[in-house]
């Protein structure tokens, strides 16, 4: 033969070898793109096509399963093929599949030892051709090629097929591998972003049976009551709900208490009845470590024999992994959450204790006068403006200003409370808006000031009318720009805190008198609150006294259960000059000297102070009645020489209000004729019980 010829005999057969091989690489990755297993069959059986001729073709995939195709004309056949084929026949490909070894067979030399081919024979296939799908770390299952003609498969061609098949197994190995890495990496994913831990590990499990294929796959973890083992996720097709919360197997409960890894066979798991009528025969379980702590078992099941190879041990125990990780994080959280709750709780007990403790539990009361102040609170409150708190002393104006504090959007923050009559004049400006290092005398370290500390609070300034005229302005600064400088310093410091200021004195007459600036004044009575004094409620008195009776008890570890009626009844008649002061202070002297269950007022001296106050206001004298001379000779020497200095400061002081016709402050009042400041006055008129003429206020005299 010439050379020219046999290239012109070779050169179509190693076109048609390359074409096949160009096929075969192109089939390779039409495999690798289609990631979803259920899809990888059909893509290799429409490639396969261009490289080998059958007319069907069927894979194992290392389960109990056999996917067939079959072509033109057969597949019309298919139906009624798969209903011939009986389910505990040999089939040639898991024959194949377990022993590793290709199996070619001719209809004409077919020996009887795979009934489950006579349904192809009878097809009209005349040879067939199984390999197994294997590489070098794995098997992944097997495959078959059957074909009409007698010798479809000769030596060459079954090289050729081998080729094939190996070819495919690696293609599917890949897919194997990124299917796994793809769950790993969903599994993270979930891991950080899921913590309800049984949604969780339902959405795991379910994952885990599509990548393993295997029958069932749950999660057991310990009863947090019980500590026994409880099925908290199972994937299994057509497994009953309700059977979650069955007691565990003991092979799970020993994998539990051992900690380690246990792959059971066929005969170990017949000592579980259970899971051979559910038709397991091999189990995998692994324990969830974290920390060195065993949080529950891991479990797969799988219907067939030695499923698990040491590769997929491998991957279980990573996916064991990041299951604990998720438990262990979901536990950490409900911990947390526990934790967080109960600190809720103790905060809102906490922060009731203190309440108490500051006296805000003591708004005690029901009369209408009260109930329109606690109305005008709940107006006020969350509006976040400046609020002033008219009344007496004793009428409980810092218990007011709390409530507002506490009803509003900042009472997480600081209520910052400051007495302005407290405080010495020259310091009240460092008090307020801090200092710095050497601002003056004395000033050896920075000083915050009570602004700063109220910022995003509130700022309580008691006793309003007492700030200087010179530091007024100031104070309308913060008020008006949020703004301030420490003393010392040039550098504006901002503040975000709500004022509510409150007094017991006239404001409106202080800007009258040019005591007090307007400006600040106006800026100031944005939402005024006049506190009504106790005498003006007595409704509320019998409710105050029995909160006042059973809050000293305790304190004093006394057992008060009853207050005579006619104490209460001359308590709720007395005029209670100092208010819930006063009535606090008489209250827990009461209970100091009680000595039984009965309580014990001094019911006379109350009397004998209102029949004092009484014939001062009428008489406009400081001289004694009858009545009260018995009584001063019945009194100790020191307590008569006090009653009588008292006596004698009430009666001067009544003459000048007379002689002012009752006005107190301004030139020609009653402060400039005794020598004293109004607001002394005022404190001594109110200690002695004297109270302005009705006529001169209405007449608009002070």
């Amino acid at each position: 033969m010439s050379p020219a010829v046999s290239a012109r005999e070779t050169g179509p057969a190693n076109s048609q070898l390359a074409s096949r091989y160009e096929a075969l690489i192109r089939l390779a990755e039409a495999i690798r793109s289609h990631p979803e297993r259920g899809d990888l069959f059909q893509a290799f059986v429409n490639g396969l096509h261009r490289v080998v001729r059958f007319d069907a073709i069927a894979q194992f995939d290392g389960t109990a399963l056999v996917h067939w195709h079959f072509c033109e004309p057969y597949n019309k056949d298919l139906d009624a093929f798969r209903s011939s084929v009986g389910a505990d026949e040999e089939t040639v490909v898991g024959w194949v599949y377990r022993n590793q070894q290709p199996v070619v067979l001719r209809f004409s030399d077919r020996d009887g030892r795979f009934p489950y081919l006579e349904p192809v024979w009878r097809l009209g296939m005349r040879s067939v051709c199984a390999l197994p799908l294997s590489t070098a770390h794995r098997q992944l299952g097997s495959l078959i090629f059957a074909s009409h003609l007698e010798d479809a498969y000769s030596a060459e061609e079954q090289k050729f097929l081998h080729l094939v098949a190996n070819q495919i197994a690696l293609a599917l190995d890949d897919a194997r591998a990124q299917e796994r890495l793809q769950l790993l990496l969903d599994l993270t994913n979930r891991v950080v972003s899921k913590l309800d831990l049984r949604e969780l590990l339902q959405e795991i499990t379910e994952s885990v049976r599509q990548v393993m294929q295997g029958d069932g796959v749950g999660v057991a973890l310990p009863d947090p009551e019980t500590g026994q083992l409880r099925l908290y996720a199972f994937d299994h097709p057509g497994r009953d709900e309700k059977k979650k919360d069955e007691p565990m197997l003991e092979c799970i409960e020993s994998a539990f208490r051992r900690g380690k890894c246990v792959n059971l066979s066929k005969e170990e798991i017949a000592c579980e009845p259970k899971l051979l009528d559910a038709g397991h025969k091999s189990l995998c379980l692994l324990p969830l470590k974290s920390r060195g702590r065993v949080l529950g078992v891991f479990g797969v099941a799988e219907a067939r024999e030695n499923a698990f190879t040491e590769d997929d041990l491998s991957f279980l125990g990573r996916i064991a992994d990041q299951i604990a990780l998720a438990v262990d994080n979901a536990l950490a959280y409900q911990e947390i959450s526990q934790l967080k709750d109960r600190l809720s709780q103790e905060k809102v007990y906490l922060e009731s204790e203190i309440r108490s403790e500051l006296g805000f539990e003591d708004i005690v009361g029901k009369s209408e006068a009260l109930r329109r102040v606690l109305s005008e609170i709940e107006t006020v409150a969350p509006a976040d403006s400046t609020v002033l708190i008219y009344g007496e002393t004793g009428t409980g104006k810092e218990l007011i200003a709390r409530a507002v504090h506490n009803l509003s959007s900042r009472k997480a923050n600081a209520f910052v409370k400051l007495n302005c009559a407290a405080i010495p004049t020259g310091l009240l400006e460092s008090e307020l808006f801090g200092h710095e290092r050497g601002a003056f005398t004395g000033a050896i370290t920075q000083r915050v000031g009570r602004f700063e500390l109220a910022h995003r609070g509130t700022m309580f300034l008691d006793e309003i009318g007492e700030v200087p005229l010179d530091l007024q302005p100031k104070l309308l600064r913060v008020l008006q720009e949020r703004e301030f400088e420490r003393l010392g310093s040039t550098r504006t410091m901002k503040t975000d805190a709500r004022l509510i200021a409150a007094t017991n004195r006239d404001l409106k007459a202080m800007v009258d008198e040019q005591r007090f600036r307007s400006d600040l004044y106006y800026r100031l009575n944005v939402f005024p609150i006049a506190v009504p004094a106790l005498r003006e409620r007595p409704e509320d008195i019998p409710l105050l006294v029995r909160h006042f009776v059973q809050q000293f008890s305790q304190r004093n570890n006394r057992a008060i259960d009853t207050i005579p009626s006619e104490t209460m009844e001359a308590l709720v008649h007395y005029s209670w000059p100092g208010n819930i002061r006063e009535l606090q202070n008489v209250i827990e002297r009461a209970v100091i000297v009680t000595k039984g269950p009965v309580l014990s007022v001094p019911v006379a001296d109350l009397k004998a102070a209102d029949l004092k106050a009484a014939d001062l206001k009428s008489n406009g004298s400081a001289k004694p009645v009858p009545a009260q001379r018995e009584r001063l000779q019945d009194m100790p020497q020191h307590e008569r020489l006090q009653d009588t200095l008292d006596e004698t400061e009430r009666g001067e002081i009544l003459r000048a209000l007379e002689q002012s016709n009752w006005v107190v402050a301004g030139p020609s009042g009653a402060a400039t004729r005794l020598g004293m400041k109004r607001s002394t006055l005022q404190v001594r008129m109110q200690k002695l019980g004297i109270r302005l003429s009705r006529t001169a206020i209405r007449d608009g005299r002070n």
